[in-house]
């Protein structure tokens, strides 16, 4: 508030008295009394003038009286940011008309202002928010747009959290141990519900976490939306860094300890069903760039409603266009493909089509296919059964690293038509194309699934209607130790401690 008090003006002759003049916007005018004292009484206050006045009328409508001027104070209407606009201070427009009382010697006279323009206007800062930091030289500002209506918000993306401790499951029995992990039964504390813990192999680990468990969660987690594929539903840690468990659902059953406990084969309706969610899995898995490398029976889980779960990804991995190379010890040996007993460098996902037609003879027959003793041994098995093969049915064959240092035994034709007479034709059709040697010609999972075979006569049975039995791994049973081979273990990763890439090893 600038206080002042306004002289008094001796009139002239022949001149009447000016007119009061306001000397502040507050509601105040001060008057000349004509006993020549000051007094402030109350009137309207003149109106504001805008910014967008014409200069023109300001002049002429600016009051000429003798009483100075007065220094009002601008203020300047802030700028209403919509709530899309990004936030950045609005800086004032450079031609802003601004009063300023020009200082003259004369006494009393009044000038009026006159608009003024600000080179450098000074931006209004807010003072909930600081002003941003100014860009460096030979920076270009880029436009920012609106976000879009189509990406999802920041609250649907869950944050980084910790692992759960494994001591909020209670342990009930131990189900079994596999090549890669200790598989055990569990209840959850908090859900009641029972899971399966798969404790992770790291004792004898040197390069840290191995790479097969990290491609064994990552391919749960990708195929593991597929109803008959075991998913995961957390990872949990111990008190020590080997303590690492994966949580899946539990299943009853596995297929190998289900066919020694049966006394009689599945039937062929069943065979069918358990054959068709096995290559809907198997094709799942291919269409998501997944190879299993390690598919047999006793990694086919099944539960009391007739549902074939694939369980067990420690030799999965990621394949693309070109494969590259992989390594060739993967595949237990009874259900090993020949390319990979014969040395070939590079295979594709006709390994797991060679292994679904070993379980399907096995799930026909109730024993395995082709149950080697070794790897010379194996191949001797194939020969035998498919025949020796040839540069005409094979035309790789010749080309393969091991060829030349065995000496093929066997007929020169197949005979799996006279080991399962039963079989019909449109089955047998199946079995061979799944059991083909080229790997080029051999059938993949997604055309075995819409094979005539499970069209015709008699048609799948309804998973609801397979009997139930008891299951081993929930403890209702005990059975003895069946022979079955494990998964092949490379040892090439344990005896070598300065390995560089470990991708070349997997």
């Amino acid at each position: 508030m600038i206080s002042w008090r306004a002289e008094k003006m001796e009139p002239q002759e022949h001149e009447e008295d000016p007119p009061p003049v306001a000397s502040s916007s507050r509601g105040y005018s001060t008057v000349q009394s004509p006993s020549g004292a000051d007094s402030e009484i109350p009137a309207k206050s003149d109106k504001k003038r805008s910014k967008w006045d014409n200069d023109d009328e300001v002049e002429s409508s600016w009051p000429t009286s003798s009483v100075p001027a007065i220094k009002r104070r601008l203020i300047r209407p802030k700028k209403i940011r919509r709530p899309d606009e990004p936030d950045q201070p609005a800086s004032p427009p450079t031609d802003q008309p601004q009063p300023e009382v020009d200082d003259t010697p004369e006494d009393n006279i009044i000038i009026a202002p006159e608009p003024i323009s600000n080179p450098n206007p000074s931006p209004i800062v807010r003072p909930h928010r600081p002003p941003p930091p100014s860009p460096p030289s030979g920076y270009t500002q880029q436009k920012v747009y609106p976000r879009s209506k189509y990406a999802p918000l920041r609250s649907s993306h869950p944050p980084l959290i910790s692992c759960r401790s494994v001591f909020n499951y209670t342990r009930l029995n131990h189900i079994e141990e596999g090549t890669y992990g200790v598989v055990f039964r569990a209840r959850c504390n908090d859900t009641k519900q029972i899971y399966a813990l798969k404790k992770l192999k790291l004792d004898e680990e040197k390069q840290g976490f191995p790479i097969t468990s990290l491609r064994e969660v990552m391919a749960l987690i990708q195929a593991g939306e597929h109803p008959n594929v075991v998913g995961v539903r957390e990872i949990v840690v111990g008190d020590t860094l080997n303590q690492v468990f994966i949580v899946m659902p539990f299943i009853e059953h596995d297929l190998k300890t289900l066919l020694a406990d049966m006394p009689h084969p599945f039937l062929q309706s069943e065979v069918k069903t358990m054959m068709s969610q096995l290559l809907s899995a198997v094709a799942h898995c291919h269409a998501n760039w997944i190879l299993h490398r390690d598919l047999k029976t006793s990694n086919l889980l099944m539960n009391n409603r007739g549902q074939i779960k694939v369980a067990d990804f420690g030799l999965a991995r990621k394949f693309g266009d070109p494969l590259g190379e992989m390594t060739q010890l993967v595949v237990t040996l009874w259900y090993r493909s020949p390319e990979l007993l014969l040395g070939a460098k590079e295979y594709t996902t006709s390994v797991d089509l060679w292994s679904i037609g070993c379980i399907f003879a096995e799930l026909m027959q109730g024993e395995p296919l082709f149950p080697g003793k070794g790897e010379i041994d194996q191949i001797n098995r194939i020969f035998q059964l498919l025949g020796r093969p040839n540069d005409e049915l094979w035309p790789e064959y010749s080309s393969l690293p091991l060829v030349s240092k065995i000496n093929p035994i066997g007929p020169m034709f197949s005979t799996l038509r006279q080991k399962f007479k039963h079989l019909t034709y449109e089955g047998h059709n199946l079995l061979s194309s799944l059991l083909c040697y080229d790997p080029k010609r051999r059938i993949s999972a997604e055309e075995a699934g819409k094979h005539p075979y499970f069209s015709e006569n008699p048609l799948p049975k309804h998973p609801d209607l397979f009997a139930s039995f008891p299951s081993q791994a929930a403890g209702e049973k005990r059975h003895k130790s069946l022979i079955s081979p494990s998964a092949p273990i490379r040892f090439d990763r344990i005896e070598k401690d300065n390995l560089t890439d470990l991708e070349s090893f997997v």
